[in-house]
């Protein structure tokens, strides 16, 4: 059984702890403000975006930039693995890993060659011991104080890059979509070929002519449109993982909470014990006189 002394230095410590996790909770919930809002800034655009390369590509004949349409084949597969530089985020990192992985393993068993680009140090954490041969490119935004274009830019440029030197067939970015501050959402998202929907309603009954060429046009909005889907993955990201974060550190702060609780009790039996022991020998001390 732990002394009187022990019991007061743990609560003191889990006190301590409890205190930062309170903090980290109220940082969090600070960034999650604006990482939201940027979040949902940006999903209109890469809507709109996605919109305007089904209205071209539908108004085009032939076949569309390989970007677009791909090289015909499907037998490597480069999967981008989104996740956070920083852990204390409850299990976030580890569903879009998890996510990924069930990829990968439903390509291998067809008979598919995968290949990783992790993005986020986190990820490389949980990847690297069994997956490290497989991963051709890391990244990670630990420099970064707010995630930009100029990141997703980058990002995106490398896999136009490998794609361009015949690295991979297919690629999909892997991220967590955020609803909420309890509920994020492990996402798939083929970047290559471009998932366009040809089949857009909105604009339907709308005759354009284009100036340039839809080929012309699209051999420029095709590398556009995938550095903002990647965007808009590390956009989702950092909104998911603040609120991944924010959740974990309140369910941290309430377990500290509980555990002081059942310490304190522990701490003032032991105590109360101690105390009628002392009473004890100091009565029946008297009575030996």
């Amino acid at each position: 059984m732990a002394s009187l002394k022990d019991l007061r230095n743990r609560i003191a410590s889990v006190k301590s702890t409890q205190k930062i996790t309170k903090a980290m909770q109220m940082v969090a919930a600070a960034k999650l403000r604006r990482a939201e809002e940027a979040a949902q800034a940006a999903r209109p655009y890469a809507d709109r975006m996605a919109a305007v390369l089904a209205n071209i590509s539908g108004a085009m004949e032939g076949d569309g930039p390989p970007l677009m349409v791909g090289n015909g084949k499907d037998d490597v597969h480069l999967l981008v693995v989104c996740t956070a530089d920083r852990g204390l985020c409850g299990g976030f990192n580890s569903s879009i890993v998890k996510l990924a992985r069930s990829h990968q393993r439903e390509l291998e068993a067809a008979g598919k060659t995968v290949k990783f680009m992790v993005v986020g140090k986190k990820g490389w954490d949980q990847m690297r011991r069994d997956l490290a041969s497989k991963v051709i490119e890391r990244t990670d935004l630990r420099e970064a104080k707010r995630v930009g274009f100029e990141h997703a830019e980058d990002i995106g440029q490398t896999i136009i890059d490998l794609y361009e030197k015949g690295e991979f067939d297919v690629c999909s970015v892997f991220y967590s979509a955020f609803q909420n501050v309890v509920t994020q959402i492990p996402t798939r998202q083929r970047l290559i070929p471009a998932s366009v929907d040809t089949g857009v309603e909105e604009n339907a009954s709308t005759i354009y002519e284009y100036e340039p060429e839809p080929g012309e046009i699209l051999e420029d909005l095709i590398p556009r449109n995938i550095k903002i889907q990647v965007l808009h993955a590390l956009l989702e990201n950092a909104a998911s993982e603040q609120g991944a974060r924010m959740s974990a550190m309140d369910n941290a702060t309430r377990n500290a909470g509980d555990m002081i609780d059942r310490l304190s009790v522990s701490y003032n039996r032991q105590r109360q014990a101690q105390i009628t022991t002392e009473l004890v020998e100091i009565i029946s001390g008297a009575e030996a006189l």
